[in-house]
């Protein structure tokens, strides 16, 4: 998520357009999907087609014919999940798939092997985490995250597939807490940050449904 939002934070200052940040950081954990479905339906099958370049591809052609360049920093948060991260960090990604079935990575290209736990990825990680929340405080995107914005609902996805199972540990075997501490406080700092944006815009809802007040539209 933090990559994502550098990303398209910088694209959207290059290409002078304005961008909804929970939607972006939504987006960049989206390929992740399939984790829930691994779960649920007893499923091995992790960075398959979610993760395939060609897939992302297909799906934002109507978005970019719509949207145009507005599109671009989302484009970039969704493929900077495998494209960069995973790519980087655990590899096999069916990135060409349905064309190719061919596992890519940075170790399949013979470098040595970076798993997601190794002290190389939670520095890499931890140094991102902590680039995109300076840039989240000084550009005051911060806000964002307090204001009743329908927008901010979307933030449930990362909390209730991302962020709290992996923290608390169910339905996973395993929780940051005990496995990876610095890094379960990345994933606690998001855990408290979206849910204060989801409370705040389910209380929004609630006073212009019941009560008496201002009934302009939430944003």
């Amino acid at each position: 998520m933090a990559l994502a939002y550098l990303l398209g934070k910088g694209a959207s200052k290059v290409l002078h357009t304005k961008i909804n940040i929970p939607l972006l950081l939504v987006l960049s954990i989206l390929p992740d999907i399939d984790i829930v479905f691994g779960v649920l339906f007893h499923s091995p099958f992790h960075r398959g087609p979610t993760h395939s370049l060609i897939v992302a591809a297909l799906i934002f052609i109507p978005v970019f014919i719509i949207y145009r360049k507005k599109a671009v920093p989302y484009f970039l948060g969704l493929i900077s999940h495998f494209l960069i991260g995973d790519f980087i960090v655990g590899g096999q990604l069916l990135l060409l798939w349905p064309l190719s079935f061919s596992r890519f990575g940075l170790h399949e290209l013979g470098f040595p092997f970076i798993s997601i736990y190794s002290s190389v990825n939670v520095a890499l990680e931890l140094s991102l985490f902590v680039i995109a929340t300076l840039v989240l405080i000084i550009s005051r995107d911060w806000k964002v995250f307090f204001k009743g914005r329908l927008s901010n609902l979307v933030l449930i996805i990362p909390l209730t597939t991302v962020l709290l199972p992996s923290t608390i540990g169910y339905p996973f075997t395993d929780s940051l807490l005990v496995i990876e501490p610095a890094l379960a406080l990345a994933h606690i700092f998001y855990l408290v940050l979206f849910s204060i944006a989801v409370f705040a815009t389910l209380v929004s809802l609630y006073r212009r449904w019941f009560g008496s007040g201002n009934k302009k539209p939430l944003a």
